[in-house]
């Protein structure tokens, strides 16, 4: 999966390159990081702003681990989406979907996009179900994962703060994977 390439096609027509993250991205990740606006990353799980944060993650990749697929058009990185896996225990055979798109390139499609091709890997990773942990107010994200064949299997009131301080909802959408592919499977018969 390394050698992992694919081009797909926003709604605007903008062409994007899908590909693993790999070791030389750590300037484009720390410009790509430092884009992202200080709402969106409220809602990160790690300090992405700092240098030494991504220094990490490109210094200690394993794809059977966590796969980051990063989204690049002409060079630069405009959304990244990681699958995060476990080898062992009661959650082996699930996934994690963390997505983060630019600014200037949400509600093109491309969030759904990066979630799609993360559900194709996660059938070769041979994971059987995908969930994500999603901020109510974020109705972009929530359609992107509802395109993508996820839906809302639980809603934890006031689990997360918003960027104001205030208790806010999360909401827990879930993929089944094997049942995604038999109505991808359908829909193109």
């Amino acid at each position: 999966m390394v050698g992992f390439r694919k081009q797909g096609v926003l709604k605007d027509g903008t062409q994007v390159t899908l590909r693993p993250m790999n070791k030389d991205d750590r300037e484009k990740l720390i410009d790509f990081f430092a884009r992202v606006t200080d709402e969106d990353s409220l809602y990160l799980r790690s300090d992405v702003r700092n240098p030494e944060v991504i220094e990490h993650w490109v210094n200690n990749i394993d794809y059977h681990k966590v796969f980051p697929l990063l989204a690049e058009v002409d060079g630069k990185i405009v959304g990244d989406a990681t699958l995060h896996m476990r080898k062992t225990g009661w959650k082996r055979h699930l996934g994690n979907v963390r997505v983060v798109v630019a600014k200037d390139f949400q509600n093109k499609g491309l969030g759904t996009l990066l979630i799609n091709e993360i559900a194709e890997l996660a059938w070769e990773f041979g994971l059987e179900k995908l969930f994500a942990e999603i901020y109510f107010n974020s109705p972009a994200a929530l359609n992107a994962f509802k395109r993508a064949g996820f839906g809302v299997k639980a809603v934890f009131e006031d689990l997360v703060k918003d960027h104001y301080g205030r208790n806010a909802d999360m909401i827990v959408m879930v993929c089944d994977i094997e049942a995604r592919r038999d109505r991808l499977k359908a829909a193109t018969c």
